[in-house]
């Protein structure tokens, strides 16, 4: 697809290069082996390059195919964050720990300064272990919540964004909860927490992706959204007169809802698959619970969807995928997600500095 004359604007992203035991640093690599990429923005790594090189050294001498699609260390900007010795020595490649967990929270943490400072229009993290940000001492749930902790805000939500290689149709699912248990989701789910996730879905759809008036699932909670009342209460109780109320609350949008949850992916997955000629599908999915959206987002795009933040005043996406500890340093790491996430991070900047009231100027 031709790039537009705004598209050749280069846009200046820092990539946090996530868990170093993981697959972070190799994806990354991978992503920006691709020269079409580096057209198109300009990449500042943070992270620890001595073991960038290490990682870099191990890759080719398990698969040496890889030297000639791998971008190598020394043409990168880096920015390093504080690593000791023996940190970097305690670093095993498969296997997270302390030394990982913190380094990966500290490149997150310098990633998100030189956003905060004007240096970088977006933020772009390789994946990290929630269990070693913990064993380190950083007791968040993940990336999301510093993001939103660093950048002083309280209200925003984690949505997932891929283009279909069948039909070129965008999914963009927003998740109203996140990483709670199941058991924690009815009593964390309220009319008050939906209107903040709608309220910032309607504006992330305006703001990153040019859609004015958009068009919204939300989908219900209990098997075929309570039955009336005999599945479960919360329809009844008040999500069915909350999606009438917001949609009359804002009225250039078009809400249905709540959707049976077995049965608000299919339009979805015909519009991604190509199956039927003219898919009833919407701009936006509102899904209440983590699996209930990450299930059929996993299931459609699980090689190319990205996780973006959104209401963080920079851009910030992420690869949907973790660290791949069991494949770590062998060299077969699919990048295709990291080089997705690097490429909405570039559009989502560009609508966001210029306003294009279009979503066709967006080119994952």
């Amino acid at each position: 697809m031709e790039l537009s004359k705004l598209d050749k604007t280069p846009v200046a992203l820092a990539i946090a290069l996530g868990d170093p035991a993981g697959i972070g640093m190799e994806v990354t690599l991978k992503a920006l082996g691709d020269p079409a990429v580096l057209e198109r923005c300009s990449v500042t790594l943070v992270g620890d390059r001595a073991l960038l090189h290490h990682t870099y050294a191990q890759l080719v001498a398990r698969q040496p195919h890889l030297e000639a699609t791998l971008a190598h260390p020394d043409t990168l900007s880096v920015v390093e964050v504080p690593v000791t010795q023996t940190q970097r020595q305690q670093v095993m490649l498969g296997c997270g720990n302390a030394a990982s967990g913190d380094i990966s929270f500290r490149a997150l943490q310098g990633a998100i300064a030189l956003a905060q400072s004007g240096q970088v229009q977006g933020v772009v993290t390789a994946p990290i272990s929630k269990s070693a940000w913990h064993t380190a001492g950083h007791f968040y749930p993940g990336q999301t919540e510093l993001l939103a902790e660093q950048a002083g805000v309280t209200q925003f939500g984690m949505m997932f964004v891929a283009r279909s290689p069948h039909t070129e149709w965008m999914l963009r699912t927003l998740l109203a909860t996140t990483h709670i248990p199941l058991r924690q989701v009815c009593d964390t789910l309220s009319p008050d927490l939906m209107t903040r996730k709608l309220d910032l879905l309607v504006q992330t759809l305006t703001q990153d992706f040019g859609i004015s008036s958009p068009r919204i699932a939300v989908a219900g909670l209990n098997p075929h959204s309570g039955e009336q009342g005999l599945l479960g209460h919360e329809e009844q109780d008040w999500l069915c007169d909350w999606v009438k109320d917001m949609g009359d609350r804002h009225s250039r949008i078009h809400l249905i809802g709540p959707v049976p949850p077995d049965t608000l992916w299919v339009a979805p997955g015909q519009a991604w698959f190509g199956t039927v000629p003219k898919p009833i599908a919407h701009d936006a999915y509102l899904a209440l619970y983590h699996d209930q959206g990450l299930i059929p987002v996993k299931l459609m795009a699980f090689d190319c969807a990205v996780n973006t933040t959104i209401g963080l005043p920079f851009v910030r996406t992420s690869p949907d995928h973790g660290t791949a500890f069991d494949i770590a340093g062998a060299g077969v790491a699919d990048a295709s997600s990291m080089t997705m996430a690097v490429r909405v991070a570039i559009d989502l900047a560009h609508h966001r500095t210029e306003q294009i009231p279009s979503q066709a100027a967006l080119h994952p």
